[in-house]
């Protein structure tokens, strides 16, 4: 399996720890009560776990495994979703969503997740109807009260079931479970959609989604498995890598290569952020001083 570009080797399975096994089983208790299920399927460690689960809980018949792509994913985002699902022998199905035709979407305002979120969760409801699914459910897990996330109120209000959340399982539990499971996943960054590199109020086209893309791709392509590349006004791509690892980017000649590159993407000034990498940086700005 990949993993920023590299193979990764894959421990086998082992019993997770009793308290971690314990919120597991309670996971599986809330997809169990259901006779089938469309699982919201990015790919990602939380929705990994999440559609494992489900595939314990059900018959395999009885899981379908969805992912939507369209000009927000990066361009590793399908290609993991579908070796995970191969991986587990699920079911699952790649649709092309169109993300800037949502109303309100490009103009990027801050509960632009939430936008988007209730515009997808609708497709998926739609499509879990028309397949005779039984309940839709998403690898959401249990957050800090202070993180901002606005997508989360949209899944309430699609009736969408999050169990990770319910059980109570956090990031690290998330990544130790998919760890016990053996799961090629465990390890994977966090690749939120593209659309959160756009400083709120600044207009997201898709040419600028694949600059920022491009640019990703290209930086995990000279070693830096976590990257954000913000784009902002005036043509100013502002590079995030850990703080550990920015001495490497900005020594030449690799500083000089990465200018070249995003310059040629388009790019006018390429910048690094000093700070290093902060997820959900965007948010910084905003009244409720919260990350999402």
């Amino acid at each position: 399996m990949r993993s920023g570009g590299r193979h990764t080797t894959v421990d086998p399975p082992q019993s997770p720890p009793s308290d971690l096994a314990q919120k597991l089983r309670a996971a599986e208790a809330c997809l169990i009560r259901f006779p089938s299920l469309l699982v919201a399927f990015s790919g990602g460690v939380d929705s990994s776990l999440l559609l494992a689960l489900a595939l314990r809980a059900l018959r395999r018949d009885r899981v379908l495994a969805v992912t939507a792509t369209g000009v927000v994913a990066s361009a590793d985002d399908v290609g993991w979703a579908t070796a995970v699902a191969a991986e587990l022998g699920a079911a699952h199905l790649v649709i092309d969503f169109p993300y800037l035709d949502i109303p309100g979407f490009a103009d990027n305002p801050p509960d632009r997740c939430y936008l988007c979120r209730r515009r997808l969760y609708e497709e998926f409801q739609a499509l879990r109807v028309q397949r005779g699914l039984a309940a839709l459910v998403d690898g959401a897990i249990a957050v800090d009260a202070d993180d901002y996330r606005p997508g989360l109120r949209a899944t309430a209000e699609a009736g969408v079931l999050s169990p990770l959340a319910a059980a109570g399982l956090n990031k690290e539990e998330v990544r130790a479970a998919c760890r016990a499971l053996g799961l090629s996943v465990s390890e994977r960054p966090a690749s939120p959609c593209l659309a959160s590199r756009f400083p709120y109020g600044e207009g997201i086209t898709a040419e600028a989604l694949h600059m920022v893309g491009e640019a990703e791709a290209y930086l995990r392509g000279c070693g830096f498995s976590v990257v954000r590349v913000r784009h902002h006004q005036g043509g100013v791509a502002r590079i995030e890598v850990p703080r550990e690892e920015i001495p490497r980017l900005v020594a030449e000649p690799l500083c000089g290569e990465v200018t070249k590159a995003l310059r040629a993407l388009g790019y006018l000034h390429v910048a690094v952020d000093m700070r290093g990498f902060r997820s959900g940086s965007l948010n910084e700005g905003l009244d409720t001083g919260r990350r999402a």
